[in-house]
């Protein structure tokens, strides 16, 4: 509060991680008390509500804004599919870049439902481009290479597979799998921003995840640029795992 001036601070130490180190969860306002509408932040000119009660870490993935801003460069004119949309901040900004058409997919009927009330708060946006799917993404991945659908630019920021180095080979062939269907669906010079933010899962195993998904969808790709979270979230050099969020913006031949 010294620090920023906030006149509201809600706690949320209730991460699963908390149970390993023998903590209990905490979750709370211990500052101020809730506002009657759902606050609203813009990232990159794009307005987007932010649920710090009930949304997923913070209620807004913040260490992803470097990678919005790309994907709004790199959008213009282009099919886009986003899978594990959440509450849309990927395809708003692919919108905002001039993608012809935005397809995103999630699990989640209430994220689906806020990524609408998102695109909603941004009548800049044309919201004929936009299509919301609730399914579940590996099974439509499948559906959509069954359906023979193609697109220029995806994006893969699935939840985290490997909440530690334990579950890691599982993981794998879980990053594996996603990025073998995005390859197959990619039209012939189409890109693919593909991440992962499990810490269990290190940058150069992620790599080679990706580049045996190019090998098994019969794809001649190469990396564009790796991609990373951004200044604000810097990694103890005694804590290689601080380095959970790694990325890869391809392009097939």
């Amino acid at each position: 509060r010294q620090a920023t001036g906030c006149q509201r601070i809600y706690e949320r130490s209730d991460s699963d991680v908390r149970r390993l180190e023998g903590l209990a969860p905490v979750s709370g306002w211990i500052l101020g008390s809730a506002p009657e509408e759902m606050p609203h932040i813009s990232e990159h000119g794009v307005r987007m509500q932010v649920d710090v009660v009930n949304g997923h870490k913070t209620g807004f993935y913040l260490d992803q804004r470097d990678n919005r801003r790309l994907t709004r460069q790199l959008a213009g004119g282009r099919t886009t599919l986003n899978c594990f949309c959440y509450t849309g901040g990927f395809s708003l900004q692919a919108l905002s870049g001039g993608a012809s058409s935005v397809l995103s997919i999630d699990s989640s009927g209430p994220a689906l439902a806020m990524a609408r009330e998102n695109l909603a708060l941004n009548p800049q946006l044309p919201a004929e481009r936009a299509e919301w799917r609730e399914a579940d993404v590996f099974a439509e991945l499948r559906g959509l290479k069954n359906a023979d659908r193609r697109f220029d630019l995806i994006i893969l920021d699935p939840p985290k597979f490997a909440p530690s180095a334990l579950h890691a080979e599982r993981a794998a062939r879980a990053y594996r799998d996603i990025n073998v269907f995005a390859f197959r669906l990619l039209n012939p010079r189409g890109l693919l921003m593909t991440y992962s933010c499990s810490g269990g899962i290190n940058s150069e195993l992620f790599r080679q995840i990706v580049s045996e998904a190019a090998l098994a969808a019969g794809r001649e790709a190469r990396v564009l640029r790796r991609l990373s979270a951004p200044a604000d979230h810097p990694v103890a050099l005694s804590f290689s795992e601080g380095e959970y969020l790694k990325g890869l913006l391809c392009q097939v031949a």
